[in-house]
């Protein structure tokens, strides 16, 4: 049964979410949740990316002339590298180190979650059909019309939900885009925001550069399910929004319903936003995807997150969108405007074909990634980690400590040069490294071969801690 939303009705007596003026003073002098000192700062890289960082900046030194190393006139040296406060501590993310390193070393790249194959033809050829047709101008800010419709459609399908493509959808350039819009928008310096650790990289990064007060909810081993009781006691009414995943990345962990129900409670009590990251919806394997915008109430207060790159393995095209009713779309929008304008044209139109595409395909995907993570598991349980279950995503969490490794970021070093394969330590997902030095994130959204390859490699060099 369709959940009918209308915008016309119920949004007369809602005022549009607007931000003070942006300003990016020193807004991190009194934010707890993210200041760091310098010392500390030092502390949240890894060795592996500060040692590459340290390699590369002596590189580009070393290749610059004489004039551009000294200033002649002045005889003074090259100035230091310059980087903003609030984001001197992020450095280099470990996505990128870690595909270099395993450029370097040979190493099979089980890290960074991008497929080793290619999307579906359908798309790729709507995408050549509109750059021949000559749409390869600007499209309009907030998305071409079909590709907003498409989206609309789509939410229908999977939530019943009934939204104004043209006032309540934003297609963005990628969905890091839309969680930067959105917090940009809608996140004034000083606000409080809940996220849940372990986080994608980039929602503190983008929190600290909208100046906000993080509050950060641990998911633990095994089952990773949210703590209630200790999210009760961080919701208090200086909280802005949750910033949720779901299906998780890196655990893999779905949210419950149970516990989707849980958060609502609490934002109807508190008059919480929600920002709801669902970029793997489409890879869910033991349950059903819950939308949370989808319970009663909650699509007023929600903006739900969502990218094309995930379901059709073009994760280079960097389509994205946000869907929200009208009083939170502003701020989304008003973000949008400055951060990027609008997305490439003739990928709009071929993702709107994409979105079109037949259930017979999601069920495909899915059961040709069940495949995949089955390989991966089952290797991963014979080399001898402690594999926790992954409902969703194309990610799976395991226990690197059987192998005598003094944490992750040392264990993932090891894997590369001596093994062979690229795994991501997940201390950089957490406030508080120490709470994930014993997991590392492996991805099984590569071809069968490779995925086996990589199994063999570990079997064949990975030796157990006696």
């Amino acid at each position: 049964m369709l959940m009918l939303h209308s915008s016309s009705s119920s949004h007369k007596m809602l005022r549009p979410q607007l931000l003070k003026p942006l300003t990016f003073n020193l807004i991190l002098s009194n934010n707890k949740g993210v200041k760091l000192g310098i010392s500390a700062a030092k502390r949240r890289i890894p060795q592996i990316m500060a040692s590459s960082i340290s390699t590369t900046q002596q590189q580009q030194q070393q290749q610059q002339p004489v004039s551009a190393q000294v200033d002649s006139s002045q005889n003074s040296p090259t100035r230091p590298l310059q980087i903003a406060k609030r984001l001197e501590k992020f450095k280099t993310t470990i996505f990128t180190q870690m595909s270099s390193l395993a450029i370097k070393h040979g190493a099979i790249n089980l890290g960074q979650g991008f497929p080793n194959f290619d999307g579906p033809e359908f798309v790729k050829e709507a995408a050549i059909e509109a750059i021949r047709a000559g749409k390869n101008q600007y499209a309009r800010g907030y998305g071409v019309p079909d590709l907003n419709s498409a989206v609309a459609d789509r939410f229908k399908l999977d939530t019943g939900l009934v939204v104004d493509p043209e006032k309540e959808v934003t297609v963005t350039s990628g969905c890091t885009e839309a969680i930067a819009a959105t917090i940009l928008g809608l996140i004034n310096p000083g606000d409080e925001v809940v996220v849940f650790a372990p986080f994608y990289d980039s929602y503190e990064a983008t929190l600290s550069m909208a100046g906000a007060q993080i509050k950060s909810i641990t998911l633990k081993p095994p089952n990773f399910s949210v703590p209630i009781d200790e999210l009760k006691s961080a919701v208090t009414k200086d909280t802005r929004a949750i910033l949720m995943n779901t299906p998780h990345n890196p655990t893999g962990k779905m949210f419950t319903r149970e516990e989707l129900e849980a958060i609502s409670s609490l934002c109807a009590e508190h008059d919480v936003l929600v920002f709801s990251d669902e970029v793997y919806d489409k890879l869910a394997f033991e349950m059903d995807h819950v939308s949370i915008a989808s319970l009663p109430g909650m699509y007023e207060r929600t903006v739900t997150l969502n990218s094309l790159g995930k379901t059709f393995s073009l994760t280079g095209w960097k389509i994205g969108w946000a869907i929200a009713p009208p009083h939170l779309m502003w701020g989304v929008r008003q973000a949008h405007a400055f951060l990027t304008f609008a997305t490439s044209t003739p990928m709009q139109h071929a993702a709107s074909a994409a979105l079109r595409a037949p259930e017979s395909y999601y069920e495909e995907l899915r059961r040709d990634y069940a495949a995949k993570k089955k390989i991966l598991v089952d290797g991963l349980e014979s080399v001898g980690f402690t594999v926790f279950p992954s409902s969703g995503t194309y990610f799976v969490v395991v226990d690197h400590t059987p192998f005598g490794m003094e944490n992750d970021v040392a264990f993932c070093e090891y894997l590369i040069k001596e093994v062979g394969v690229v795994a991501i330590p997940t201390s950089v997902f957490y406030l508080d490294p120490e709470e994930g030095k014993n997991l590392v994130r492996f991805t099984f959204c590569k071809d069968e071969e490779t995925l086996r390859s990589a199994v063999v490699r570990m079997k064949e060099k990975l030796l157990l801690k006696k």
